[in-house]
Parts: C-alpha cells; structure tokens; sequence
C-alpha cells in the first residue's frame, strides 16, 4: 500500500498537469522523475527546513569573513533555499558557491542579476549591451544570442536562474532605475526582445526571470529608496505594462519577479506594495494569467512598505499574497520564525505551503540539482572570456547604433579629398578610440580649447565636425545628460560648421536638444565602451551599414522606432577574425614568427596587417624604429615601402589613362616618349616592360657616376646648400645637380638590352613611365597620385618625401648609409635612384603605413572599388592581374608580382593563382588574393642599419606569415 501511494500521487500530479490550461514552465521532460524526487524530498523535511527553503538570501563573494559565516549558519541552521550572488571575481564566487553547495543538506538554487551578461570580465566590462541597446537592434534573433550566450555563461559559473529579462517598458525618460535596463517604450518591441531573450537563456538551460511586475516603466522615483507610485488606471496597465507578460508566459517563462511598487488601481490599500498585493500577485498574476512559474518578491529590504514595522510581518505578508520566494528579506531568522508560527495557528495551510516549496523544488530538479554537480574551475575565466562572446557583442553594436538624422545625406562620409575633419569631445569619459578608429579612415584633428570663442576660431579651418558626447560606461545608471555649456558649444559649433553629432550614452541625452535644424547628422550610439566607440566611427565612414532604430522617444524630434539606414560603401571596416572565417588563436602564429624576426635582428620593427573579406582582423606591431633607440612600432608610423611604390603609385596613374584610352598595353616606347624612336627600345611595349620581358636591365647605380675617386659625393654634382643650380634634395645638406635627373633618363635610353629575352626584373620600366605621366600631365607625380587617389582614399599617411609632412619620430629609418649619402637616411627615400630624383621615383619614394597599403590593395581587391567611389573598371583591374608570359616562365603580370610558377617565387606557395601583390627592397610585402579575399601587407625596415645582410629573406619570413594566414582559415 506504501508504494501505490506515491504512484496514485504522481498519477494525480501529471493528470493535473495535462488539464491546466497552460504548460507548468517547472516542468522537465522526465515529469515523472521529476515528481518522484520533489515529493521524496518534500516528505524527508522538517517543517524549518520546508520554510526555509522559501529564501534567497544575498551574498557577496568578495565579502569578509563575518559575512561568509552568516550565510554557512544561515544554510545549515535555518536551511535557506538558495542564494543570490552580487559583488565579486568568477573564481571566488565558484570557489565560494562550490563550499556553501557542499554543505546545504538540500542543493541551493543560485541566482545572479546579470541582465546583460556577468559583469566580472577580465577587463571589468560587461558582457553584453543593455537592454536598451538591444533594444536597437532589428533581428531578435541576436537578441536571442545574447540570451542564450548569457544563459551559457551563467551555467557555466553554477547559476540557476537569470534575474532577467526586464520586461518594463520604459515611458519615462526619467526613469532612474530602468532607464538603460529596459528594451524600450514600445509594447511590441519590448515583448519581441523580452520573449527572443528568454527563449535564448532557457535554451541554454538557465531559467529566466521576467520583472518588475506589474510594470515600473513609468515611475521617476528609487525603488530602492521609496516607494514608487504607477497611477494608471486599471484597463492601461492590463493593455500596456501587463502587455509583454502575457507573451512570455505562454511561450514558457520560468519566473517572475514581483516589483516593489505603490499601484492604488491594482492595490488600494495604502502601504502595500505590489509584491505584497494578494490581489496582484493571486488575483491578476496567478489566476487571471494563469502563470505557473515561480513568483520572487523584490529585496524585502526596500522601503516603503509602512504598514509593516515588526520584523518578519513583510515576510509573512508576502508569502500569504501568493509569492514563492521571498529575496533578501531583512532577517531571515525572525521571517522563519514567523512563517513557522502561521503555519502553526493555521493561519498558512499544509496545501499553500507545499505548493510554494514544491515549485522551488521542481525548479531544483529542472536545472540539475538532483544531481549537482561542484562548478568546474578549470578554464573557469576562459571560459567567461570566450571569443565568441566578443564577437557577438561586435555584433550587436553593429547592429543597434542608429542614425536618427542625416541631412543631405552627409552620412557615410565620401568624398574625403573635399573634407577637413575636427573631433571634438564633450561629456566626461574618454573619446579615445573613437578617435582613434575615425583616423583610420581619414585624417581627422581632435580640437581642443577651454574657451568658446578660442575653439570656434580653431574650427574655422575644418569643413566638417564630429562632435561626440561621451558619457561613463561604467554602469547604466550613470548620468547621460549634455551640461548646459556642452549644449551652447554644440549650438555655436553647429551654427557655422557642418556638424556630426554622435552620442555614447542613452537615447534620453537627445531630450536636451532644443534645436537639430543645424546639426547635418546625429548617430546614437547608446553605450561609450571601446566597441561602441570603434562600430560608431565604422558606421560614420560607411565601413559598415547603419541598421539600428531607436527603441525610445527621444526628445521633440525623435520618435520611436526613428532609425535612417544606408548600406556599407565598401571600405575596410575592423573586427574579429571569427567574423570573417578565421581563427583569432590560429593567428596567434603570426605574433611568434614575427617578434622572432624582431629578436634575431632580421629587422627592428614591423607592422602586420591581415584584412579579409573587407574586415581588418589582424593589426598589430613589433619592435622598434631602431636597435638603438626606444622608439616602438606604432599604427601611425611610416615605412618606405620601397618597390611596392610600383604598384601603390605608378600602376594606378597607368591603369586610369589605359582606361581612358590614351594608351594601351600594346603602346611602344617610340609613341609613349617620342626621344625612343630611335633608341633600341622603340618598339617595346607596355605590357612587355611592366611584365619584365623586355631584355631591360634591372637597374642602373647612377650614384655610382656622382662619386669621386674616394668614393664621396663629388662637389661637381652635389652641394650642402639649395640652390637653382643644385635643388635636388637627396638628403640632408645634400642637393644634386638640377640637369642630372635628365641626364639618368638618357643614360636609360641609350643602355645596352640583355642578350636574350628572358624574364629579369627591372626598375627601368618605371623611371621611364614617370616621365611619361608627369608629361602627359605636366605636374609631379607626388601631386598626381595624391590627388587622383590617396586623398579620396583617405590615404593620409602616404605619401612621397615624408619629413615635409610627418616628423622624425613617426618616421622609420632604413639604413646607415656609409656608401653615398653618408648619414642615416631618415624621412628620405632609401632607394639611390629615387633620391636622385628629388624622392620622386616611380620604382621607389613612397611612404606609408600597413592600413593606408590596405585601402589601396582592397580598392584593387574589389576590382577598383572602394569607400562609395570606383576608382577602375573591373576588367581594367582583370587586364593588368593577368599573366600574359606564363608559357614563357615569366611569372608577372602588368606590373603586379603573380605566384610562382614553380616551387620558388614570392608567395607561400598556398596562394591562388589570381592573387597578386609586390614585395620591396626595404622588407615590405603586400598581396591580396582574390579567391580568399585576404589583403596582407608586411612593413619593415630590415635595411637598418645595413642593407646587404638579408635574413629576412632567407628566413622567408614574410611567406610563413602568409602561410600561417592561411592555416588560420577556419570556414
């Protein structure tokens, strides 16, 4: 009879089970078992022991020893059910929750307050956006990620149960304990993102908890200092407040937290809060919407409840309104004490005690703790530190930041050759890498003053502004709001510049704005932590698309759902290599070869640039300008990039006028330059020249001429001194004669062919082509190249003859010359023939740094498009990547180095065949493959101090970072 008992129960339970009208959200998939263990340990209980399995009591896993030993005595004499964790690092808390764990009799149900991700990574950032960011975003389906990735990472460190998601919809801009924590004003909105991260989270397996019912959108008081009051009536709050509740409970919502609220339409009785409502949290929660879950009171500890002034009272009020758990009461002993003696006046039933505590156990049993198991601390904090987690915080900024006005479509920036551009920060938290983000696109001056009047004079010199507002990330609450003198300077600011506004702080600083009729464009960008930062100046320069919509009204201007989108205009935008296919710890490998180029003095420095699929994803720099000095490798500095000049400066100037028709890949030297009509080179064309297979030298020391016979400058060429005579400016104090850049294109006219065709490669071809382009356009290549296309590139760090426009310390040195120029060549071009030509060389002269080379190798990555513009036509970019000699063994195409042919040649050999790209004399390499889409570019300056040991080259270097490129491809 003892055994058909409990079956006759279970029968009954499950039975009961099928007829409710909705699903119990406690229930596991093996009902049966479940039921099984709930009633085996509901029977093995005492009557404390059942009582307190009723609490959750706060703990701070950075606490002191006193408070540690509170909470032990609190589980193993009055047998509290669970705990809420607050405060504290990952591995103490586990450590601290595996010990209390250890010795509860009954498994404790832990839960946390991490509505937008675990607050304890390594770098004290949260996890994930707030809710109102989230709010932003169009796909719930991220919105659902983020829940599920929420839910991962709360399982992982021994959580039950998420106090989140809140579902208050937030109709009160000031709101000061909502706010940022609420998805936003509209209904819908609110419910589709309530219910996409709840449906995440429990997937997960951690069960979710919807608050503050019945609704604390619309309140501008502390809940945790007063009681706030909601005065809508009756038939608003079931048709709004109530709105996304009645969603997440018939899709399965575990849990609900009761809010701490005055609502005299739901409660009248003066001094009962909410979460002591009989008839809100029974008659509307329980009944009328028919929710099984389990019911949480707020903290107990909060004020307002004045009809209560008796310890315990609270705690037996709020059980007897019909919640479950009662969180943080105010002294948990005393709240036992008193439960225990109603239940035992009869004042609590056997049935309404048991039906609570079973429901707390039911919900023991779903998240595992029938057979719970200590928190693993191996890889505990990597595992709270996932890569994938970073890419979906990337994500979800990507897709929340929002546009809310963009007039003239100022938005995404273009046109860069007309804009002068001025940062100015407002707010109090840092800018920096907004800054620093927006400089990667163009050159951009932060503008600094204390003074009004001062700033407004420094601006006149810019065209277009970007003022930010950036406000303290460090927590949701922090204050938002623009300062009264912050708003004069926008207004004065936007009265005589074009003006981009851009907010890092909640939607609600846009309340502030009287007047936007000058402001061009204003982007909200929601939170100021570094991905905000970085996305926003990707979103301003149209690297990526803007897709948010604001989730609140914002001022007299802005209204919900108010978000203007426009597509990427394919420039480089930077992010995670998994974004893109690719393996952040694979490219690790890259760090390894190159600090052991940088250790065994192969060069003193590098910069290494790895972009796919139009996304930067590996940027990073070794070592230093020299051996000698401190100066390390920054983003900023410049290499001379040597021989990648070819193909950074002249190919392009070529390919625009083959394009336009004035020459051809068939055009002879005879017709290009009519002083080789005569010469042996009369009839060699472009495409045999630029090929390397044309019988030319593949150089000519001309400097070797210009020496004495001790091998030093000889003063019939050279002087210390400018002058019109001598005003070629080969180095320091070091000018050459003006007639002898001439002189080196008649020495190249009249040399001597190879004696057989073959493929050697040369620089004559590009001495030669300058002079032709610089005719055709009577102006100086330096001048051709910036305005054709570094400036619309937002080039701004290439550049010829660097010294005039960068200083010394931004500037990489590439050799101790002790053979011509004597001194350190420092800001002057390395190459002997392109000093020679005032630094102007079409084979050599430009400097650079890794992000400006990648434009321009993505710009031909994406068949001569890039930043809104097309620069060629894609079959212009087909005929000069293609290898017109390959049945010859040349290699080449028009003046782009190809794969090799063989085993050896300039690749790791694990490139496709339609790749293309250059290497350089001073160490540099850039390569873009077509098929992978990957640009990779390699700076150094492995010349210095000397330029005759090449172990760079002979360690292949630059082909085993490539190489582990590739290995890095995951997709």
């Amino acid at each position: 009879m003892r055994q058909i008992v409990p079956l006759i129960s279970t029968l009954l339970f499950l039975n009961v089970l099928v007829s409710q009208e909705s699903v119990n959200p406690l229930q596991a998939n093996d009902a049966l078992m479940q039921q099984r263990w709930v009633d085996s340990m509901y029977s093995a209980m005492t009557l404390k022991e059942r009582i307190g399995q009723l609490y959750m009591v706060q703990v701070f896993s950075n606490g002191d020893a006193k408070h540690k030993e509170l909470i032990r005595n609190l589980i193993t004499e009055h047998h509290i059910g669970g705990l809420i964790y607050s405060l504290g690092g990952p591995m103490r808390q586990a450590k601290l929750n595996n010990n209390l764990q250890a010795i509860s009799k009954t498994p404790l149900l832990i839960g946390m307050d991490a509505e937008w991700g675990l607050s304890m990574r390594l770098d004290s950032t949260y996890a994930f956006p707030w809710n109102m960011t989230l709010g932003a975003i169009r796909d719930n389906a991220l919105v659902e990620k983020a829940g599920y990735h929420i839910g991962e990472h709360s399982k992982r460190i021994g959580v039950h149960f998420n106090f989140a998601p809140v579902v208050d919809i937030n109709t009160n801009p000031n709101n000061p304990i909502i706010g940022n924590r609420s998805f936003g004003e509209d209904r819908d909105n609110v419910t589709n993102k309530a219910s996409a991260f709840m449906k995440g989270m429990q997937a997960a397996g951690v069960l979710a908890n919807a608050k503050h019912f019945p609704g604390h959108g619309d309140t501008d008081s502390d809940s945790h200092k007063t009681l706030p009051t909601i005065s809508f009536n009756a038939q608003r709050i079931d048709s709004v407040e109530l709105y996304p509740y009645k969603k997440l409970i018939n899709e399965g919502l575990s849990s609900v937290m009761v809010a701490h609220l005055n609502v005299p339409s739901l409660e009248p009785r003066e001094g009962y809060p909410s979460s002591l409502s009989k008839h809100i949290i029974t008659d509307i929660l329980k009944e009328r919407l028919k929710f099984k879950g389990l019911i949480f009171t707020d903290a107990l500890t909060m004020k307002g409840a004045s009809n209560f002034s008796e310890s315990g009272e609270i705690d037996l009020a709020a059980f007897k309104a019909g919640n479950d758990v009662m969180l943080m009461s105010a002294d948990v002993p005393l709240g036992i004490a008193k439960l225990e003696e109603a239940f035992k006046n009869g004042e609590i039933t056997e049935e309404r005690l048991a039906h609570s505590i079973k429901k707390i156990l039911m919900a023991k049993y779903k998240v595992g703790l029938n057979r719970h198991k200590p928190v693993g601390l191996v890889n505990l904090v990597n595992d709270l530190n996932r890569i994938k987690d970073d890419l979906l915080n990337e994500t979800l900024f990507e897709n929340a930041i929002t546009v809310v006005k963009n007039a003239k479509e100022i938005l995404p920036l273009r046109h860069l050759e007309t804009k002068k551009i001025a940062y100015v920060a407002l707010g109090d938290d840092s800018g920096s890498e907004f800054f620093e983000e927006l400089k990667k696109y163009t050159r951009v001056h932060q503008v600094k003053a204390d003074k009004l009047d001062e700033l407004l004079i420094k601006l006149q010199n810019y065209n277009t502004v970007i003022v930010g507002l950036h406000k303290s990330n460090a927590n949701p609450w922090k204050d938002y709001k623009f300062s009264d003198q912050e708003l004069v300077w926008l207004y004065e600011i936007a009265r005589t510049n074009s003006v981009i506004l851009d907010i890092f702080a909640r939607p609600y600083a846009l309340n502030d704005l009287k007047a936007v009729e000058n402001i061009k464009a204003i982007v909200v960008s929601y939170q100021n932590s570094v991905v905000a930062q970085q996305k926003s100046a990707q979103v301003v320069f149209g690297a990526i698309p803007a897709k948010g919509s604001l989730p609140v009204t914002a001022g007299s201007f802005f209204r919900v759902g108010t978000g203007l989108t426009y597509n990427a205009i394919q420039s480089l935008s930077y992010g995670l290599p998994e974004s893109v296919g690719m393996s952040s710890i694979k490219l690790r490998k890259l760090d390894s070869i190159a600090n052991v180029a940088v250790k065994g003095k192969m060069t003193p420095g590098i910069q290494l640039l790895v972009a796919r699929k139009g996304k930067v994803i590996y940027n990073k720099n070794f070592g230093k300008h020299t051996y000698e000095d401190e100066e390390k490798v920054k983003f900023n500095d410049i290499y001379d990039v040597a021989s990648l000049t070819k193909i950074l400066a002249t190919l392009p100037l070529l390919m625009e006028l083959e394009e336009k028709g004035i020459v051809s890949l068939d055009t002879k030297l005879s017709k290009l330059l009519p002083e080789y009509k005569d010469s042996n080179k009369a009839n060699i064309t472009l495409k045999q020249m630029l090929s390397h297979y044309a019988r030319l030298n593949p150089w000519i020391p001309f400097y070797v001429e210009t020496l004495d016979a001790s091998k030093k400058p000889d003063p019939k060429y050279y002087r210390r001194k400018s002058s019109p005579m001598f005003n070629v400016k080969v180095a320091d104090e070091m000018y050459l004669r003006h007639d002898y850049p001439d002189t080196m294109q008649t020495i190249i006219k009249d040399s001597k062919l190879l004696s057989r065709l073959r493929y050697r490669y040369s620089d004559l071809p590009y001495y030669i082509l300058k002079k032709y382009i610089e005719s055709y356009y009577d102006k100086p290549m330096d001048e051709l190249v910036q305005e054709h296309f570094y400036e619309s590139l937002g080039a701004n760090y290439t550049t010829y003859n660097p010294s005039a426009i960068f200083s010394d310390t931004q500037i990489v040195p590439t050799e101790i010359d002790d053979y011509f120029r004597f001194q350190k060549v420092h800001g002057y071009v390395h190459d002997m023939g392109a000093a020679m030509q005032n630094g102007v060389g079409g084979h050599a002269g430009i400097f650079s740094n890794a992000n400006d080379v990648a434009k321009i190798m993505q710009m031909f990555l994406q068949k001569g498009f890039y930043g809104g513009k097309r620069y060629f036509k894609p079959e212009t970019i087909d005929k000069f990547n293609t290898c017109y000699y390959c049945q010859n063994d040349v290699r080449r195409g028009i003046g782009f180095d190809k794969p090799q042919l063989g085993d050896e040649g300039p690749t790791c050999g694990c490139v496709s065949m339609t790749s293309f790209g250059h290497s350089g004399f001073t160490g540099t390499y850039a390569w873009a493959d077509p098929e992978e889409e990957i640009v990779y570019i390699f700076l150094a300056n492995r010349t210095y101090p000397k330029a005759d040991s090449n172990l760079l080259l002979k360690e292949d270097i630059r082909t085993k970072i490539q190489r582990a490129i590739y290995e890095a491809i995951v997709e």
